[in-house]
């Protein structure tokens, strides 16, 4: 099970990606090929961040993971990409109907396409978990990432979302430094099926 105790190197090396009772296997060390040879569930969050850390390009870190859920995609005992979805950190997008996606990483041996095929098969695991989220929401970089992953699993691009930071003093208790991404972004939008049937 998980250890606190392991140190970053130990955290990003092969062990700390070995994965739990959720998808235990005997490992044969065999590398996947493609993204549909893995299997997507939900991990334990100190797991998600752990790898989170080893993996995401720009932001590490994540903040308050109490609440929400911690997804991760395997291939024969070894975690190849992971994510974390949570109430969105904005509380203009919070509306008790909506999730956020918070981080996503992908290891540098994960198949070609991993990010797309994750995506799309956690959404359709929300979808069938939790049948009150009406929306899910996620925001790209534009100086590093097109936005290539949500355009091919047809989100809808709501635009660029000027960043300017937050008072602390104001909010102490909504967000951390790791949740403010330095710079402009573009907020990108799926409306859940069941929204769309219920007309929400």
């Amino acid at each position: 099970m998980w250890n606190d105790g392991l140190d970053m190197m130990d955290q990003c090396g092969e062990r700390i990606r070995v994965v739990h009772p959720l998808f235990q296997v005997e490992g044969g060390g065999s590398i996947p090929t493609s993204p549909l040879q893995l299997t997507v569930g939900r991990i334990d969050k100190k797991l998600f961040k752990a790898l989170n850390s080893c993996w995401h390009s720009r932001l590490p870190e994540c903040g308050n993971v109490f609440g929400g859920m911690a997804f991760g995609a395997e291939y024969d005992g070894l975690l190849y990409a992971v994510a974390y979805w949570s109430n969105p950190v904005s509380y203009h997008v919070d509306d008790g109907k909506t999730l956020e996606l918070r981080r996503m990483a992908v290891a540098d041996d994960a198949p070609k396409n991993t990010p797309s095929r994750f995506l799309r098969v956690m959404v359709l695991m929300i979808q069938r978990e939790r049948p009150d989220i009406q929306k899910l929401v996620s925001y790209q970089d534009p100086t590093y990432h097109a936005g290539t992953i949500y355009k091919a699993a047809g989100w809808i691009n709501e635009g660029a979302r000027k960043n300017n930071g937050f008072d602390k003093s104001k909010r102490p208790w909504r967000q951390r430094k790791a949740d403010v991404i330095p710079g402009d972004k573009v907020r990108w939008a799926k409306i859940m099926s069941n929204a769309e049937v219920t007309g929400a």
